[in-house]
C-alpha cells in the first residue's frame, strides 16, 4: 500500500524552506533542469509575500542556487486568465529587487520561473512547457549569439542564458504514464504518492520525510484545513463552470426561440396556412397561434 504523503504545495509552504530539507527541492530541480543543483539559500522578497486572499490558492518560494541564479517556484490551484502576465511580472520584479543601485547591467541575475499549475493554463497538448528568449534573423534566419568576449566576460555560452526562462508544468494534463524521472515527480505532484520503483533524485527523501504520519497534531489540523480549502476552491470553480454553461444554454435557447418566431411570422406574412406552418417547423398549432396573436397585440 502506498504511503500517504503530504501534498507538495503544503510541504513547500511549511517544510521545504528549512535547510535540512533542501535536498528534496534540489532533487526536483535537478531532474527538471537536467543538471546537478545545489541550493544556497531560500530568499524572502516582496514578490513572494502572502496575502489572506491567496494564502491557500498559491504557494511560491524564491531560491538562490550556489551558482547565483534565482529560481521562483510557484504552485497555483486557481484559474487565472492573466497568469502569463503575472509570471512575467514576477520575474521582472525579482530581477529589479536583486540588482543594487549603481551596479552595471551585467550584474542582472539570471531568473528561472517554474510553475506547477493545477488548472488548465493556456491551450496545448503537452504537460511540460519550456520557454526561453532568443533572437532570430528575419532575413538569414540565424540565431544571434554572444561574441567570444561576451562569453568570456559573462560566463554564458548563449544569449538566452542571460534572459529569464520559464517552465510550466500542467499537472492535470499528466496521464499518470511515467516515462522518465521528471514524470515520477509529476506523478507525485498529481497523486501525493510515490511508487516503489521510483528512483528520481529527491523522491527517496520525500517518501521518508513528507508522510502525514510524521506531522504533529497542530500541523495535521492545519493540513486537513488546507485540503478542505482546496476542495472548496475546486467546488467553487466547478460551480462557476456550470453557471457559465447554463448562461450559454439560455442564450442558445433564446436565440432558437427568436428564430422560431421570425420563421412563423415570415410564413404567415406570405399567406401560408397556420397548420402548414406548424407542420413545416415541427411545432404545435397552439404555438403558431400564440406567436401570431402576440405579434398582432403589439
Amino acid at each position: 500500500m502506498a504511503k500517504k504523503l503530504v501534498r507538495f504545495d503544503w510541504a513547500m509552504k511549511k517544510m521545504l524552506r528549512h535547510k535540512a530539507n533542501f535536498d528534496i527541492l534540489e532533487g526536483f530541480l535537478s531532474e527538471l533542469l537536467g543538471e546537478e543543483i545545489k541550493i544556497k539559500q531560500i530568499l524572502d522578497s516582496e514578490s513572494n509575500k502572502e496575502t489572506e486572499d491567496d494564502k491557500y490558492n498559491r504557494v511560491d518560494i524564491l531560491v538562490e542556487f550556489s551558482s547565483g541564479e534565482l529560481v521562483i517556484i510557484e504552485i497555483q490551484d486557481s484559474k487565472e486568465y492573466d497568469y502569463f502576465h503575472r509570471i512575467l511580472f514576477g520575474t521582472s520584479k525579482v530581477i529589479t529587487e536583486h540588482i543594487k543601485e549603481g551596479e552595471p547591467f551585467a550584474a542582472v541575475k539570471k531568473v528561472i520561473s517554474i510553475t506547477i499549475a493545477y488548472f488548465d493554463l493556456g491551450q496545448g497538448k503537452d504537460y511540460v512547457y519550456h520557454g526561453t528568449t532568443s533572437f532570430k534573423g528575419i532575413h538569414e534566419k540565424d540565431i544571434l549569439t554572444l561574441s567570444d568576449r561576451q562569453v568570456e566576460l559573462y560566463k554564458k555560452s548563449a544569449v538566452h542564458e542571460i534572459y529569464p526562462e520559464y517552465w510550466l508544468i500542467k499537472v492535470g494534463k499528466f496521464s499518470n504514464t511515467v516515462n522518465d524521472k521528471l514524470d515520477e515527480w509529476i506523478y507525485f505532484f498529481k497523486n501525493a504518492e510515490i511508487k516503489s520503483d521510483f528512483s528520481a533524485k529527491g523522491l527517496k527523501e520525500v517518501s521518508k520525510r513528507l508522510t502525514t504520519m510524521k506531522l504533529n497534531e497542530e500541523d495535521q489540523k492545519e493540513y486537513n484545513k488546507y485540503l478542505k480549502h482546496l476542495h472548496e476552491v475546486a467546488s467553487g470553480n466547478y460551480n462557476e463552470m456550470v453557471d457559465a454553461q447554463d448562461l450559454i444554454n439560455q442564450g442558445i435557447e433564446k436565440g432558437a426561440e427568436k428564430k422560431e418566431v421570425e420563421a412563423v411570422l415570415g410564413f404567415y406574412r406570405i399567406g401560408v396556412e397556420r397548420e402548414k406552418i406548424a407542420e413545416a417547423l415541427g411545432i404545435t398549432i397552439e404555438k403558431v397561434n400564440q406567436i401570431i396573436e402576440n405579434q398582432a397585440s403589439k
